[in-house]
């Protein structure tokens, strides 16, 4: 599990960053990927990192500026070119199918692939054997929403010496009990699998936070995040313009996540006016607030360690 971001600016791509895009790569776990966002651009960016289309399970819109937005029509025309035959599921704010329908249909693009929409609000969004997804709408100029990815616990390791010990050998009750099920014996004898197994390994959270203000709903969704990802359009200083246009300055997101005991902080969606030099300056001030921050690059990755045993992050 890893994020790497295609889209790291903010109203318009520079030079140095495209604008908004994260793929939460999930190739280990399920074998695919998904987007977060998807900005003009987003599939020449996807090309350059490597990811092909064809992989893509589904698309996560935070809000329907363009900049979020805009790469999408033209992400799923390229897509059907390439003989994708698994669904894609396309997730976001109210408006989203109108949008999509307009576009195609005046287009007159070919979607061979099948495809829907999943317009979003708050509470679950989405949910498999592997994790959940849910969604709290936070304070910008149009709905713009955050989003909590939380894996579900792994099954702990088995003891199999305790099996051995009780004359049972490797076989089908070993399978059964490590997927956490319990087992009843020609003898009527029952193997409770908790004593079998070691605790359930917890799984990891995520949170990919869209164009926000300052707000409570941001720490509610960043609570014990492995991973917060947290808008930084302006410096600190700046708040004044930040609440004028409903986003965050750096220290703002810095503040999100000490509140919400998350573990990394992972700043983006710098303003243009920003070189990278003062984008070093900004990170250098959220971490006197929080130390574990760091600032999104165009194509960087970030992987998602995974939790240990007794519960705490891995290193």
């Amino acid at each position: 599990m890893e994020l790497c971001f295609l889209g790291t600016g903010a109203g318009k791509p520079s030079l140095e960053r495209n604008v908004s895009s994260i793929v939460f790569n999930l190739s280990e776990e399920r074998g695919t990927y998904w987007l977060f966002d998807c900005g003009e651009g987003t599939q020449h960016q996807l090309m350059r990192a490597s990811f092909r289309l064809s992989r893509l399970e589904h698309i996560f819109l935070t809000h329907l500026h363009g900049d979020h937005l805009f790469g999408l029509p033209g992400l799923m025309s390229s897509r059907s070119l390439l003989d994708a035959e698994h669904e894609l599921t396309i997730f976001g704010p109210p408006g989203l199918g109108r949008f999509l329908d307009t576009v195609l249909e005046i287009s007159q693009a070919r979607i061979e692939y099948p495809w829907r929409v999943r317009e979003i609000g708050e509470g679950l969004v989405f949910e498999d054997e592997f994790c959940v997804v849910e969604a709290r709408k936070l304070e910008h100029r149009i709905d713009s929403y955050g989003y909590r990815i939380r894996e579900k616990d792994r099954p702990g390791r088995l003891l199999a010496g305790k099996l051995k010990e009780l004359g049972i050998p490797p076989g089908p009750v070993y399978g059964t009990i490590k997927r956490g099920e319990d087992v009843v014996l020609p003898d009527g004898t029952v193997l409770r699998s908790r004593e079998f197994t070691t605790p359930p390994v917890p799984g990891r959270v995520v949170v990919i936070l869209g164009d926000t203000r300052y707000c409570p709903q941001s720490v509610e969704l960043a609570r014990q995040a492995d991973v917060v990802v947290h808008e930084a359009t302006f410096d600190e200083g700046k708040e004044h313009l930040a609440r004028l246009y409903h986003h965050s300055t750096a220290h703002q997101a810095a503040l999100v996540a000490r509140e919400a005991g998350a573990r990394t902080l992972i700043l983006t969606h710098f303003s243009t006016r920003y070189r990278p030099e003062d984008v070093e300056r900004i990170v250098a001030g959220a971490r006197e607030i929080f130390p574990d921050t760091y600032a999104a690059e165009d194509f960087r990755r970030f992987p998602v360690p995974g939790r240990r045993e007794d519960g705490n992050r891995g290193a």
